[in-house]
């Protein structure tokens, strides 16, 4: 606060006067009104580079609006490079998630975990059992969509040969799948929503835990009183996959070791890009020890030496890896991208940090800020008015992570101003944007597991319990002042 008041640039966007509310929120509308119409034309690929551009134009638009009320292009300029250097520990970060996932793949640990995880299926608690395995798998993973894509189908194969209803199937399905998307430290969007509010990942991991455990606990009793009241006929068969898992991989619980050393670390709260190095480094020594024909062929020969083993080791932690199986449906589930994989979120954020840079240096952040704690005159009020932003969003611009990063670069100046630590903000945006994007049909995330597991959004709606739970679960803690962590004097 003391560098702000000593720069001229910052007084004028702290003394801004000129900027109204109106014109605060000119950048939001268009920025929105732009991703809408840029997801309906490009749909799941808006992604691909589109949706970035268009935060740089929202830039644009804010920029205009900050000429008009005589803020400098300099002072945006540097406001925006501020932005983006507050990011670097999230960029590095996202680096060495996808060097682990890439290790962690070669070495078997995913696999290993997906092995185990097949064998707990049984009948007679058959949803509860879909909740469990892709709480694993995605976890695992990082990826609701790659779990729906490859165990969930095998579950709604399952599910139609049992007799078992499929919206129920595909309910269980998505609710653990999003479990593992948002607990899990290898998911863009558990990396993405620390970065936008300001906390670290495995602060954010940690505290959404507080909501997160819950509500999946009541989510499993759910399914566990449905499955006693209904009756499957028939058995479940997953000697196949497993058959294929074995000869491909070779399965063992020593595997198992990796990510509990890397778990102490992390509830030793030892800093998460030491102990991303060290889960990566282990899981390489694994791969050799466990996986070396895997680690030879990656690496472009038959047999594994000193130099195929450091290429393969290599390829697996920087670009895309893929270990082809005799099951195709696990294919698609035993690739990772490596550090390569994360550059499109990295990008993403980089773009985002742009357009929140230049709402920064014009006062808009400042402006609705300032309107959103003069309406929410609660604490209780201002998480509310999150999760309804991030539920609008997801409906509007109809993709989670513009969900995420809107939201995020709007209320992170509420919530300061409030005295809440950034963890509040980041679990609310992911209990209340990530989870419930798979609820909208026309959302990127809901047109994909509804057109992959063959099931219409209505139809799962229902019985996606943990999805539509978790935005109502991080509102009762806020109601009640549960874990509501205030900022200390060494967090300002």
């Amino acid at each position: 606060m003391e560098n702000q008041a000593s720069n001229p640039e910052n007084e004028t966007f702290e003394d801004n006067k000129e900027l109204n509310i109106w014109e605060a929120l000119i950048p939001v509308f268009a920025l929105v009104g732009m991703l809408a119409y840029n997801v309906f034309i490009y749909g799941d690929d808006a992604l691909g580079g589109s949706n970035q551009f268009i935060l740089l134009m929202g830039g644009a638009v804010a920029a205009i609006v900050g000429i008009f009320n005589k803020v400098s292009f300099d002072s945006m300029v540097e406001e925006v490079s501020h932005n983006i250097k507050s990011t670097t520990g999230a960029i590095l970060i996202l680096l060495m998630v996808g060097a682990l996932a890439g290790t962690w793949l070669v070495s078997g640990i995913i696999p290993t975990m997906i092995y185990y995880g097949l064998q707990i299926l049984n009948p007679t608690i058959f949803l509860a059992a879909c909740v469990v395995i892709c709480s694993v798998i995605s976890v695992a993973t990082g990826s609701s969509w790659t779990t729906s894509a490859t165990v969930g189908i095998a579950l709604i194969g399952i599910a139609n040969a049992l007799g078992i209803s499929v919206g129920m199937t595909a309910g269980a399905i998505l609710s653990g799948a999003y479990f593992g998307d948002k607990m899990s430290p290898l998911s863009d969007t558990t990396n993405l929503a620390p970065a936008m509010a300001g906390t670290d990942l495995f602060t954010h991991i940690r505290y959404m835990m507080i909501t997160t455990v819950p509500t999946i606990l009541v989510t499993l009793l759910i399914f566990i009183i449905i499955g006693l009241n209904i009756d499957p006929s028939g058995t479940t068969d997953t000697e196949a996959i497993l058959s294929s898992i074995e000869k491909s991989f070779t399965i063992s619980p020593w595997l198992f070791i990796v990510p509990v050393l890397v778990i102490i670390l992390i509830i030793k709260k030892t800093p998460p890009l030491i102990a991303l190095l060290f889960g990566t480094l282990l899981a390489a020594a694994a791969a050799l020890i466990f996986q070396p024909d895997i680690v030879a062929t990656i690496g472009g020969s038959d047999t594994l030496t000193f130099n195929t083993g450091y290429k393969g080791l290599m390829n697996a932690i920087t670009v895309d890896t893929s270990i082809a199986t005799s099951n195709k449906s696990l294919n698609d589930l035993f690739s990772s991208g490596g550090m390569a994989g994360m550059l499109g979120t990295i990008w993403l954020i980089i773009c985002a940090m742009v357009f929140g840079g230049i709402m920064d240096a014009i006062g808009a952040l400042s402006r609705i800020s300032k309107a959103l704690l003069n309406l929410f005159h609660t604490t209780f009020g201002l998480f509310a008015s999150t999760v309804v932003s991030c539920l609008a969003l997801n409906a509007t611009a109809s993709d989670q992570y513009l969900s995420i990063v809107v939201p995020g670069k709007m209320f992170a100046k509420a919530y300061q101003d409030k005295g809440l630590a950034p963890e509040n903000l980041s679990r609310t945006l992911e209990d209340s944007a990530t989870v419930t994007s798979v609820l909208v049909p026309w959302n990127t995330c809901g047109a994909y597991h509804s057109g992959v597991l063959g099931v219409p959004v209505a139809s799962y709606f229902g019985y996606a319990f943990f999805n539509y739970l978790s935005p109502f679960t991080t509102l009762l803690f806020a109601a009640l002042g549960i874990k509501i962590k205030q900022l200390t004097q060494k967090d300002n």
